[in-house]
């Protein structure tokens, strides 16, 4: 078993967004969701908050002398994945946690355009576009904490996931990591917004980092009045899975480990559980949650009639 002591990651640059290839077509995926959040065995109250939301739009005719092919009907379907690890002490982490999940939400389901195809993810506007919601739900806990004193130095991290088809674009403050796992391997997507990794970038070996691993360089509310939001964008395919998870696990559970559960258990939710729980075994330091989609094509229903029965297309 690989010890947590390099679990720090080395980027050659804060990645890019990746436009999708020409040669990748559209496929058509069943996600299966699981997820958990436990207090863990130190903490008095968990300051973590997840949210798995299905989103949907159609529309129906409801008089038209036109022929029904020329009339498209088919129902827009869209998955939202969001974990966020608060902190400020007492009741006030877990209120930042859970204000910030509560603006994210409320941003992406009032945007007019959020069921757009995925075509330019590289784009200035679309980049700006997040990082203006970023903005805003900097401002809603900068608010609370101008208000009241007591909330002043509180603050979250947030990492939500947003799956339309076979395009998954994450959009990542603070520390809290998503995983993207295929061929029985997992790779760190996000970078950890941390003193420790940016020393790691600057060329300091990985063990004398560590005391830093904890000191946030970028989160939302804390002492800094801005807030910068980092995005990527995957390409999903047959077998994929996309883990969201706060420190709680990652600091206790390596990569190996990750895609040895994920790799091995029938479903989302008993990958979610066992993860969970190896977690509390090594000690359950801090608050642990884990938000799990995995990713089926489609089986044509000859060939299969019951195939994707428990999961939600997109």
């Amino acid at each position: 078993m690989k010890t947590n002591e390099f679990d720090t990651v080395h980027f050659d640059e804060t990645a890019p967004l990746a436009p999708p290839g020409s040669d990748n077509e559209e496929v058509s995926l069943l996600v299966e969701f699981g997820a958990r959040s436990d207090l863990g065995k130190v903490r008095r109250n968990n300051e973590d908050h997840f949210a798995v939301i299905q989103r949907t739009r159609s529309r129906k005719v409801l008089m038209t002398n036109m022929p029904p092919m020329d009339l498209s009907l088919s129902e827009d379907v869209s998955h939202v994945m969001v974990v966020a690890d608060g902190m400020g002490g007492a009741a006030f982490g877990e209120l930042a946690s859970r204000l910030a999940l509560k603006a994210a939400d409320e941003l992406v389901g009032s945007a007019c355009s959020w069921i757009a195809q995925l075509r330019d993810l590289d784009s200035p506007s679309t980049q700006d576009r997040i990082q203006a919601y970023a903005d805003v739900i900097q401002e809603t806990l900068l608010e609370y904490a101008d208000r009241d004193p007591r909330m002043a130095g509180m603050g979250t991290t947030l990492t939500c996931a947003h799956v339309l088809g076979s395009d998954i674009v994450i959009a990542h403050v603070g520390d809290s990591r998503a995983y993207h796992f295929r061929a029985a391997r997992v790779q760190q997507v996000t970078r950890d917004q941390t003193l420790a990794q940016d020393l790691m970038d600057a060329g300091m070996p990985a063990r004398d980092t560590q005391r830093f691993r904890h000191i946030l360089t970028n989160c939302f509310g804390g002492d800094a009045r801005e807030v910068r939001s980092e995005v990527y964008h995957l390409r999903l395919q047959h077998g994929d899975a996309i883990l969201l998870c706060t420190d709680g696990l990652s600091d206790l559970i390596d990569d190996f480990e990750i895609a040895e559960v994920l790799a091995g258990e029938a479903t989302a939710q008993n990958a979610c559980d066992l993860l969970v729980r190896m977690a509390l075994n090594r000690g359950g330091r801090d608050n642990i949650t884990v938000v799990l989609g995995r990713f089926q094509a489609v089986v044509p229903k000859k060939a299969n009639d019951n195939a994707g029965h428990q999961a939600s297309a997109v």
